[in-house]
């Protein structure tokens, strides 16, 4: 994104945050590629008969973020951030009403990215892996939010400082512990 489409998107955050809601009309062009592409990549590691599709996913996700009065937008970094969580809950929540459909038949699995996990060499379940985080986050929220932010959102360590208010040091080494944790964590629910 071009220096000037970032000052956009801050500039349309900032008024939608101060609750102008013609911002969010405004707003989403700017921001849909990007929305987008992050909607197909999750949707990329889900079970091939799933039946949400990236442009629905998006607009499901923009609704509720800029429905939310309450919310101050920092930067277009800390906006998609927001969304990979949003989607990451959208769709855990999906796979959850899907496994419970099944009653644990037929699970699709997904590979959980190797800069996360490179010691487990089989496949997870996305259920399980939100489960996870959910635990991480009872212990270290930051940690938790790191993993999220770069894994499911897809951010570098500097924009994941960006968001959280941090150093780049501290997201490194916050990434570093949470994937050990999640690593132990993930191997001992396959033993399970």
């Amino acid at each position: 994104m071009s220096a000037d489409a970032a000052d956009n998107v801050a500039l349309l955050l900032d008024q939608l945050s101060r609750g102008d809601q013609a911002a969010a009309g405004r707003l989403l062009p700017v921001i849909y590629d990007e929305l987008r592409a992050l909607a197909g990549s999750f949707l990329r590691a889900e079970r091939p008969d799933h039946t949400l599709q990236p442009t629905a996913l998006v607009h499901e996700v923009y609704l509720k973020l800029v429905g939310q009065s309450q919310l101050t937008w920092a930067n277009r970094a800390h906006f998609v951030a927001v969304a990979a969580s949003a989607m990451r809950r959208i769709l855990a929540d999906s796979a959850r009403r899907h496994r419970a459909a099944k009653r644990g038949g037929g699970w699709h699995k997904i590979t959980l990215d190797e800069a996360v996990a490179p010691a487990v060499g089989r496949d997870l379940d996305l259920v399980d892996l939100d489960e996870a985080l959910a635990r991480l986050a009872s212990l270290d929220e930051r940690k938790s939010r790191v993993v999220e932010l770069r894994f499911f959102g897809g951010l570098t360590n500097s924009a994941v400082a960006e968001v959280l208010g941090v150093s780049r040091k501290t997201v490194a080494d916050d990434w570093t512990v949470a994937r050990l944790w999640l690593r132990r964590e993930l191997a001992g629910r396959a033993d399970a």
